[in-house]
């Protein structure tokens, strides 16, 4: 296992995850106080865009391996 790569794939998880999650969140309340939807509406609009989030983190999370990846190849002899 390369815990190099490992390291620098999870900070960067971390960093932009709460990026993505904070504006999904942001945006479900937002839209549901600007249209006046009330609190159900904006809940459901929350979990809608964070299930976006988690999406759009699992194909952050397969281009970061692909490019860094943690397993090291066995070399052959």
């Amino acid at each position: 296992m390369n815990g190099r790569n490992a390291i620098t794939i999870v900070s960067m998880m971390v960093l932009v995850g709460t990026e993505v999650f904070a504006v999904a969140i942001a945006a479900g309340w937002a839209l549901a106080g600007l249209f006046d939807l009330g609190d159900r509406v904006g809940h459901v609009l929350m979990g809608v865009f964070s299930l976006f989030a988690v999406w759009i983190m699992l194909q952050l999370w397969r281009r970061a391996t692909s490019i860094e990846p943690i397993r090291t190849q066995a070399t052959p002899r």
